[in-house]
Order: C-alpha cells, then structure tokens, then sequence
C-alpha cells in the first residue's frame, strides 16, 4: 500500500473516551509503521478524564490528546488516510466526509463508557473494559502483514476485527 506509516483515523462522535484510546494504543503499539488519529462528527471538546487517567496508569502518553472535529481530516494538507474505523455506533452510521485517497474503512464498535452511570468505580470498570476490548482489536490490526494482503481479504479481515468480543 504504501512505503510511508499508514495513517489509522479512530472515529466517535464525541472523540472522548473510545477513539481517543484506540489512537494512544496504535500509536504506542504501531510507533514506525502506523500513525494514529482521532475525531469526532459532534466533538465534546475535551478529553474525558477516565479517558486520561487509565491511559496514565497504563504509563501511555497522554500529552497533545484533544477533542476534534473529523472534518479536520477531510481539509487539504490533511494526512493522507489508509484506514478509517468507527468505534461507536453513531458515527458509523452518520454520513461520513469524503476521505481524499479511498481509505479502507471498517466498523469496530464498543460501548460507550462515557455514558455509563454511577459511581466512579463503575466509571473506571466500564473504561477498563472498552480498553481492553480496543486493545485487543487494535493488537490483531498491528499484527497483520498489510503489504502482503490483497485488498479485498484485508477488507474482510477488518470488518472481522470489528466482530471479535474478546
């Protein structure tokens, strides 16, 4: 596909919690061969701080993570994207801006901890799950030989990915 990093984009609707994650955890995983960002179709504006926290302890760097728009990714002199995943429910089903190169695209949805309610125990047991799950998906992506699959079985391997619960 390409002799530079592939450039991943994770999105959600928020870009709080969920693609923020799957952004750290490529990035710290993919270092040399991928490039890892995240956006969001309705941005919160910040970072949730279970989010920050759980990174942290994970000793994952946290350091220029923000809320964004996705349509930062769709402007020129925007990176030139190979992969697009949604991680939520709403932005993949929402309509998407057109991706200059024809990114590989693929729908890898997980709940939202963001939404979930109750005590901050509860709070950090619903990230720790979504991390985990993430971790998984994002461990089977970085482990694919991407150069030697041809595109219509990686097409399929991804949307795979996107079905595994462990």
């Amino acid at each position: 596909m390409s002799d530079r990093p592939f450039n991943v984009l994770f999105l959600c609707t928020g870009n709080s919690a969920r693609s923020i994650l799957a952004e750290v955890l490529l990035n710290s995983w993919g270092k040399g061969r991928f490039n890892a960002f995240s956006a969001g179709s309705h941005p919160g504006g910040q970072v949730n701080p279970f989010a920050l926290e759980l990174l942290e302890k994970n000793r994952l760097p946290t350091d220029g993570l923000r809320s964004k728009s996705w349509d930062e990714f769709a402007q020129a002199g925007a990176p030139e994207l190979d992969f697009v995943f949604t991680v939520c429910d709403n932005a993949a089903g929402e309509v998407c801006p057109v991706w200059p190169g024809q990114p590989m695209t693929a729908h890898w949805g997980v709940p939202d901890p963001a939404a979930v309610e109750g005590s901050d125990d509860d709070k950090r047991r619903a990230f720790f799950q979504t991390f985990n799950q993430l971790q998984n998906r994002i461990s089977m992506f970085a482990s694919l030989p991407i150069d030697k699959i041809d595109r219509i079985k990686l097409q399929k391997t991804l949307q795979d990915i996107g079905k595994s619960t462990s």
